[in-house]
């Protein structure tokens, strides 16, 4: 009995009922509304922005590749130097390259004189023909001579043969004219065979001056063709030294005096110094209202707190996924449908004194503004 005497004044006190806390039910109150807020907040903004945080810094990037192979004799930059277009990066072994350039201005000095040679008999063609074109015109003229020789002769003969007849003349008298009358008839046969000779020495005279003038045409076009030799030896010569594409920064350098380069070897780059832009992979689920010229608040992790003014330059003709090396192919078979991403470009519209500053690869946050 004593024992349940002590314990129930404890029942009693444990079955009392406990004070309600006013508290709780404020901070709870508290938390709804600041939530509630929050949340109204982020959706209203979400209505009228866009955001990713899937962006970077981009910039031209220019490889430095050799168009020619050969041995580094000397480095002339280092790493993050700064360079401007036609700086000298790299020099090659030349020797080789200038023995072809001495070759190839040999032979077009060959070729050049060749030309000469042949211009030369041109024109001595030429004076062959005209030598020879007067030695016709002069047999003509002789040949007409003995024509009227020929036909005084058998007029004479003619007349002599008639008055033989009546033993007016002489026979001497007769013999003489028919002697005369034959030999006028010779000579004009002589002319006629020196006329036809005369006039084969100009036709052969003609065709050697045409093959010399196409010979002419022949010897030009090797010149030519020896001037194109020469003006590629030079231009490989101007390869030996590897110029700096634009303004910019090295990369780092990995290079060596001595190194065997290979034509198309990329070597190290050059990061323009031209305006940098912003690559942002947008979602394609956040596509349906972005559009060319929006405007693009862009925060940059390396200066937090600073705001930079920008816009929506383009919008990529496809996905990421499209451009890697080993594209998605849904037909495989294996196919797991994932959220594409599409680089959009967007380009900064006011200068600022942090732009020259950012390099390519920098993380940015973009927000673009809907309306």
């Amino acid at each position: 009995m004593a024992q349940n005497e002590v314990n129930t004044p404890q029942a009693a006190e444990a079955e009392a009922p406990k004070k309600k806390s006013k508290v709780f039910p404020i901070v709870l109150g508290a938390l709804v509304i600041v939530g509630g807020g929050f949340g109204l907040t982020k959706y209203i903004h979400g209505q009228h922005h866009e955001e990713t945080d899937d962006a970077q810094i981009e910039a031209n990037i220019s490889p430095v590749i050799p168009r020619i192979g050969g041995y580094v004799t000397e480095v002339r930059v280092k790493d993050n130097q700064r360079v401007h277009a036609g700086d000298t990066l790299i020099l090659i072994d030349n020797r080789s390259e200038l023995i072809q350039v001495e070759q190839a201005q040999a032979a077009l000095t060959a070729a050049q004189n060749n030309l000469n040679v042949a211009q030369a008999n041109t024109a001595s063609s030429r004076a062959t023909i005209s030598t020879y074109e007067a030695n016709v015109s002069t047999v003509d003229a002789q040949i007409e001579a003995a024509q009227i020789t020929l036909r005084r002769a058998n007029q004479d003969y003619e007349r002599y043969a008639n008055l033989i007849k009546d033993h007016s003349i002489t026979q001497q008298q007769f013999e003489q004219a028919e002697a005369a009358k034959q030999s006028a008839e010779r000579q004009l046969e002589v002319l006629r065979g020196q006329k036809a000779a005369a006039m084969r020495q100009a036709n052969a005279a003609t065709s050697q001056s045409n093959a010399t003038t196409q010979q002419v045409g022949v010897v030009n076009a090797t010149i030519q063709q020896r001037q194109a030799d020469l003006d590629n030896a030079k231009l490989n010569l101007s390869y030996t030294a590897i110029l700096a594409p634009n303004d910019g920064y090295i990369s780092k350098v990995n290079v060596q005096v001595g190194q065997l380069l290979s034509p198309g070897q990329s070597l190290f780059s050059v990061v323009g110094t031209s305006a940098p832009w912003v690559v942002a992979n947008f979602k394609e689920t956040q596509l349906e209202k972005l559009r060319v010229g929006q405007k693009v608040v862009v925060h940059i992790d390396a200066y937090p707190g600073h705001d930079f003014q920008a816009k929506v330059s383009s919008l990529s003709p496809a996905t990421g996924s499209r451009f890697a090396l080993l594209p998605p192919d849904n037909a495989s078979g294996n196919f797991v449908k994932t959220v594409q991403r599409l680089p959009v470009k967007i380009e900064f519209t006011m200068d600022d004194q942090f732009l020259k500053d950012l390099k390519p690869g920098m993380n940015v946050d973009v927000d673009v503004h809907l309306d």
